[in-house]
């Protein structure tokens, strides 16, 4: 269950986009709210690679590579090669038609905490966020001090979130039981001058499910992946990797449509 609070609070640890994260607070934050603007994903520009539910790869698989990091396996949508820059976004601030915005992106500027006091979820604001202002288009709070129409309706979004999070949490936990994982990496093989292709680059490192793993299980643990659905989501990872392509492809696209420099 989700809370607003009534007085001031801090909360610690570095979470993506969030770079003044506060508890929302009547007594704080009454006369605040969400103005609308053009370009409202511009704080995302630097976000090269979001995390994703597992509910969200059947729509994401089709805009890049959906990959797994760290010791958690937590399952990222890769928006870009290289960190601090988000390919899909567009300089108006406007993702480019047809690309899936994950809803990490889309709850933005709330956020729950998680207070271990309290034993609860908190909701958050990142202060930060240019578009909270005073006597925003939408309020956080109405005339009497309780959450907008607006906010109630962030706070099933957080809610919703943090559902799909912790079942993405018994997805992954599902891949490592089966010991479905495996070292993945992505390499880009550039073309010379001359014709010639050059040394492979390394793009990327990270897990991923594998095939051969996959093929070799036994067919009651395969038919039980299929019938809780895991299986679709697995295919939906196995084909975003293709994805890596794309985007390569993409970047030597703008490379070579920047102006040259004249020579000196």
């Amino acid at each position: 269950m989700a809370t607003t609070q009534t007085g001031s609070g801090q909360i610690s640890g570095n979470v993506l986009f969030y770079n003044k994260p506060e508890p929302l607070s009547v007594d704080l934050h009454k006369a605040l709210g969400v103005k609308r603007m053009d370009g409202p994903f511009n704080f995302a520009r630097e976000g090269h690679a979001i995390p994703l539910t597992v509910t969200e790869f059947s729509l994401a698989c089709v805009t890049g590579p959906i990959i797994f990091v760290g010791d958690e396996k937590i399952p990222l949508q890769v928006m870009g090669l290289n960190p601090g820059n988000n390919m899909f976004l567009q300089a108006n601030g406007l993702f480019e038609p047809g690309i899936y915005v994950p809803a990490y992106i889309r709850r933005y500027p709330f956020v729950f905490a998680n207070d271990a006091n309290a034993g609860q979820m908190i909701l958050c604001i990142d202060r930060s966020a240019e578009f909270i202002v005073e006597g925003g288009d939408m309020a956080f709070f109405d005339a009497e001090g309780k959450p907008s129409e607006y906010t109630q309706g962030c706070i099933q979004f957080c809610n919703d979130y943090e559902v799909e999070r912790q079942r993405t949490q018994g997805f992954v936990q599902i891949l490592k039981d089966l010991d479905l994982f495996e070292l993945k990496t992505s390499t880009f093989v550039p073309t010379n001058a001359d014709g010639t292709t050059g040394e492979p680059q390394k793009i990327a490192e990270y897990f991923g499910v594998s095939e051969t793993k996959l093929g070799a299980l036994p067919v009651e643990k395969y038919i039980e992946l299929r019938d809780n659905g895991a299986l679709a989501q697995i295919y939906c990872h196995l084909s975003s990797l293709v994805g890596w392509d794309r985007l390569i492809a993409l970047a030597t696209s703008r490379q070579n449509s920047e102006p040259q420099a004249a020579n000196a």
